[in-house]
């Protein structure tokens, strides 16, 4: 029980001041970081919805509704797919890639000063090994 009490109140904890961070210093929240990250990661920018929804585990309506904040605010941009032309893609834009080179070293900084600089080499193995087989026995049921 102590375990997962830690985890669940260190995983909040965590998540919460890394976004508070990207909100206070570039008024970008953990979400639409991510959200860049994928797209920029991509080797055209851009991404289908639903490709892009699972890989940020989030729900589709979601997805949709942070989508369209973030169009409203230049970062992306829909588009449709080529391969069928049913399928709408999220395309980051240079407003979204300029946003997102900004916040990197906050998040970066973040990352490391409240998670990987507090752990020794086997204690991140451990970590990655742990939320490895976690992943695995979830699969794709955690988002619906």
């Amino acid at each position: 029980m102590r375990a997962w009490r830690g985890f669940i109140d260190g995983s909040q904890r965590l998540m919460d001041v890394l976004n508070r961070e990207l909100q206070s210093a570039h008024d970008i929240s953990l979400a639409e970081y991510r959200i860049l990250a994928m797209l920029s990661e991509s080797s055209d920018g851009s991404l289908r919805m639903s490709g892009l929804a699972d890989g940020v585990l989030s729900s589709r309506s979601r997805l949709t509704h942070q989508i369209r904040r973030m169009e409203n605010e230049g970062m992306v941009e829909r588009g449709q797919c080529a391969e069928d032309g049913r399928g709408v893609l999220a395309v980051i834009t240079d407003e979204g890639r300029r946003r997102l080179a900004e916040a990197a070293p906050t998040h970066v900084a973040g990352v490391r000063s409240y998670l990987i600089d507090l752990l020794d080499t086997t204690e991140l193995k451990v970590l990655a090994d742990v939320f490895a087989k976690v992943d695995a026995a979830i699969g794709d049921r955690a988002v619906d």
